[in-house]
């Protein structure tokens, strides 16, 4: 078993040495103590609204690959896709088996990184912040000082954050419009804005939303809303999970010699 690199190690290890870790669960600033390991529990990631159990893509697997029945995460259970945007979700979902960025070992995106089935850490020094995710080994820093501007787009873009009182609210712009929202195909484009919320509500509990605006896509702003729960057994960390030698079939296979629409 592999775990992440020295460096993020190290860097993640030298929250041990600051007084973070206070029974009053705030840093020394005053601000709260968010530095641990969350994760989602719940099926937004297979999809964001109110859905059944049902058949997955990868029929050959039965139910191993089926999708489990949950409860929505959007408020009013409504994405308000304008027509051509639905008719695009609706291609995704149909051709999700290989269409899907998440198949393909691509960095998850903001918001989808936070409820995937893997952890994330949390990584607050009383300056910026990392957030680490266990899925593609992907990372964001957050900015906490003077917003800066997204020089280019990228997968999990450009992160300003601030306090409003006991709320960090993080400003995301610079996404690359690439990134799936779930596995049922919804979706952004390159010029979403999201705004993300993280409040502790106690010691093992944060209350996250992310509120989404893309006049491309949708007739106005949207919002998800979510527990985040800390992993609390002994000795939890971060693992590593590298996909991408998982996905070459999928990527590259059609150009194998002698497969039909590859090379002869």
């Amino acid at each position: 078993m592999r775990f992440f690199s020295w460096s993020v190690l190290l860097l993640i290890s030298c929250t041990s040495l600051l007084p973070a870790q206070q029974k009053s669960g705030r840093m020394f600033d005053g601000h709260p103590d968010l530095n641990g390991i969350w994760q989602a529990v719940n099926t937004a990631n297979w999809n964001l609204q109110d859905h059944p159990a049902y058949a997955g893509p990868v029929w050959e697997l039965g139910a191993i690959a089926a999708v489990p029945a949950g409860r929505g995460v959007v408020d009013g259970n409504e994405i308000p896709y304008k027509p051509e945007a639905a008719m695009k979700q609706k291609h995704n979902f149909d051709n999700r088996r290989t269409d899907d960025p998440e198949a393909k070992c691509y960095m998850p995106g903001i918001p989808r990184a936070n409820y995937m089935p893997y952890p994330f850490q949390i990584v607050e020094t009383g300056k910026d912040m990392l957030f680490v995710y266990e899925f593609a080994t992907s990372n964001r820093l957050i900015n906490m000082g003077k917003p800066i501007e997204a020089g280019s787009d990228t997968w999990m873009g450009t992160n300003n954050g601030r306090w409003e009182g006991d709320t960090l609210v993080i400003d995301v712009t610079g996404l690359n419009g690439l990134a799936w929202l779930d596995r049922a195909g919804n979706f952004l484009s390159d010029k979403a804005h999201v705004v993300e919320r993280f409040t502790r509500k106690d010691a093992d509990h944060l209350n996250y939303t992310a509120t989404i605006e893309d006049p491309s896509l949708f007739t106005r702003p949207w919002t998800i809303s979510m527990p985040l729960y800390r992993r609390i057994e002994k000795g939890a960390q971060l693992l590593e999970f590298k996909c991408t030698e998982f996905a070459e079939e999928l990527l590259y296979g059609k150009y194998k010699k002698g497969a039909s629409g590859g090379s002869k």
